[in-house]
């Protein structure tokens, strides 16, 4: 009699446990900013009742994200698939650091050639040597500007 209680009390644990994880994995139709683990709309409490009963009909968790997302649509799940609708969304933040990546590649390269050592291979109609074209850098290159700290780092200075 004891073992049956016991299996009825961890079947039990377990239809809880997976229904407090699929909870925490669904968003709150009408709050928005909760899962509906957290939320007490009423929506909320309607939905835990239905992961709790597709758990019990004997429902994977992946069919029942599935159903939830049929129903309220893939905004539901705080996990959007990746697909081609967000595919924009997903690569943007690596596309935003490729094109930062070329710019900073091309600023640094064009510091490093000099118009005028350009202009002195064309009108020598023979390439610099490396040791005049270091001179020539020497001379021609203005020596670095000095970097004022930016105004946080003064504040953070003075105290």
């Amino acid at each position: 009699m004891e073992s049956k209680e016991d299996d009825e009390v961890k079947k039990a644990q377990i239809v809880e446990a997976r229904a407090r994880n699929i909870s925490h994995n669904v968003r709150c139709t009408e709050c928005g900013s909760q899962s509906i683990e957290d939320s007490q709309a009423d929506i909320a409490i309607l939905l835990r009742k239905l992961i709790r009963d597709e758990i019990r009909a004997g429902k994977t968790d992946k069919d029942i994200y599935k159903k939830l997302e049929d129903d309220f649509g893939e905004t539901v799940l705080y996990a959007p698939k990746f697909d081609l609708q967000t595919a924009a969304l997903w690569l943007s933040p690596v596309l935003v650091a490729g094109v930062g990546g070329g710019i900073w590649l091309y600023s640094k390269r064009r510091q490093k050639t000099n118009v005028h050592i350009m202009a002195l291979d064309l009108v020598r109609g023979v390439p610099l040597t490396p040791r005049e074209k270091e001179t020539m850098l020497d001379i021609l290159t203005p020596p670095p500007k000095a970097s004022s700290p930016s105004l946080w780092w003064r504040r953070w200075a003075e105290k």
